[in-house]
């Protein structure tokens, strides 16, 4: 397996410090070709995405981690999600002109919500004031103040290409603080193009070669969205029948975009008349003579 649309983990097992490696290229495209975004914008988004995948690899779960990070600036939100099967999607909403800048001169006043949906709980949700120059910084106060770990994010997109490294102390290693603040400092020194161009074994090197580390193998990451037309089926359904025929009333047929993936989906007035039509149990019901 290539290094392309992959993530690593890795641990330092004498340091109590577990860390991560991301690049993602063909999955980053799949994602961020779907709209025009300006450069700012999909800078942003890239490092969203960037962050949401390697948030995701921290935990086990089954279902998805959604990354949102929400304003009133130029930039109104970012979205990126991935599943506990690495696909991943996301989106921006924005308007123009969005000038470059730290996330206050970005979103204005925003804040930063994590949620967890899990197939079988009730969504876990953490909110914090988006605070920090990048999205790097905001999640470190994040786990600072929710999950009091010690821990650092490096995140960087381009055109091609989103990579970012993950690095977190282990809750049972309170006695390796030399260690953790060694090896953030070694991590400190990378620069953006290493981390973009480089392979992992190479990153890895480049910052640890002094150190003793484990390094796991490549899992695989993948541009794939949730979107169904069951889902927007259900979605239109909630709405009630005099809602959609009032919207029928004005145009002959209703017409859903995914923002994610740019899928449309197309019901005509046969098709919302039947999707209105109520569903009969055949479990329950009785057949006369």
């Amino acid at each position: 397996m290539t290094d392309q649309d992959t993530l690593r983990r890795f641990i330092f097992e004498q340091a109590g410090v577990r860390g991560e490696w991301l690049k993602l290229t063909d999955s980053w495209q799949a994602v961020s070709d779907n709209h025009a975004y300006p450069p700012v914008v999909k800078e942003q988004l890239g490092h969203a995405v960037a962050a949401a995948t390697l948030l995701a690899a921290t935990i086990k779960f089954n279902g998805a981690l959604v990354l949102q990070a929400q304003g009133e600036g130029s930039l109104k939100a970012i979205v990126a999600q991935c599943t506990h099967d690495r696909c991943i999607r996301g989106l921006a909403r924005y308007r123009e002109p969005v000038v470059a800048g730290g996330l206050s001169q970005l979103y204005g006043s925003g804040r930063l919500v994590l949620t967890i949906e899990t197939e079988r709980k009730k969504p876990y949700q953490g909110i914090v004031s988006l605070d920090g120059e990048n999205l790097a910084q905001a999640l470190e106060n994040y786990y600072q103040q929710s999950e009091q770990l010690p821990t650092r994010l490096w995140l960087f997109a381009n055109e091609t290409t989103v990579s970012g490294l993950f690095l977190q102390a282990l809750p049972a290693a309170s006695g390796f603080g030399s260690d953790w603040e060694r090896i953030v400092m070694l991590a400190d020194t990378i620069r953006a193009e290493e981390l973009l161009d480089l392979s992992c074994e190479a990153v890895l090197h480049r910052l640890f070669h002094e150190e003793t580390l484990r390094l796991f193998k490549a899992e695989p990451i993948q541009f794939k969205c949730s979107c169904s037309n069951g889902k927007i089926e259900r979605t239109l359904k909630s709405l009630g029948r005099a809602s959609l025929e009032e919207i029928l009333e004005e145009r002959d047929a209703i017409t859903v975009d995914c923002e994610f993936c740019n899928q449309q989906y197309h019901f005509d007035r046969v098709d919302i008349e039947l999707l209105l039509v109520p569903e009969i149990d055949l479990g329950t019901s009785k057949i006369s003579h």
